[in-house]
């Protein structure tokens, strides 16, 4: 492996600890921000200390928040009555691309994994079931991912949820099984919303 000097070194060991980084396109990106102006670099550097510092996470349905609420649950015109619960934050964006969902959102930040020692007390499930004892949700779709953890924790919360009265729905699976909600196109998320199915 070639020598660095070392904060160029450091800066390309921070860089490996990202996802889908290794050595090379960490060598890129330290390279490019070598040759970039000071400014921009101020600028990234800045942008890394607000995600950490301004962020944090809604009251309601756990999304990333820049304040006690998330844009979803403070926007009065999406549908109160439906709730899509999905594993992760980032899983939300897929499914705002299509456009054909307005209801509101509600993130467990993860899902049902034994040999990684996740059980649903580690999930924020306590907090949607709340939701469903005080406000008038008529439906709720599951969309966790096609994984067998996302497939355990979908069968999970359909048991614990039918009960309390609200329909409960799984999105189809349009979406590749074993593969993440992040890489799913509009139109095949769209067809999955649109497709789901009663549990």
């Amino acid at each position: 492996m070639p020598e660095f000097a070392e904060p160029l070194a450091r800066l390309i060991q921070e860089c490996k600890k990202l996802p889908g980084i290794g050595q090379k396109s960490a060598q890129r990106i330290a390279f490019a921000l070598l040759r970039a102006p000071r400014e921009d670099a101020q600028n990234l550097a800045q942008a890394i200390l607000d995600i950490k510092d301004k962020l944090g996470i809604c009251e309601q349905c756990n999304n990333i928040s820049a304040g006690e609420l998330c844009l979803y649950c403070r926007d009065p015109h999406r549908e109160q009555s439906q709730i899509c619960v999905v594993e992760e934050p980032h899983n939300i964006v897929p499914i705002e691309t299509t456009h054909s969902f307005r209801g509101l959102y509600h993130v467990l930040q993860g899902a049902i994994s034994p040999l990684r020692g996740i059980g649903p007390e580690q999930l924020k499930i306590k907090g949607l079931v709340d939701r469903l004892r005080k406000d008038a949700i008529e439906e709720i779709i599951i969309a966790t991912n096609p994984t067998v953890e996302g497939e355990a924790t979908a069968v999970y919360l359909s048991r614990l949820l039918k009960p309390l009265g609200p329909r409960v729905t799984r999105i189809a699976m349009g979406v590749p099984v074993g593969s993440d909600l992040e890489f799913a196109d509009e139109v095949t998320m769209s067809r999955s919303l649109e497709n789901r199915r009663e549990m």
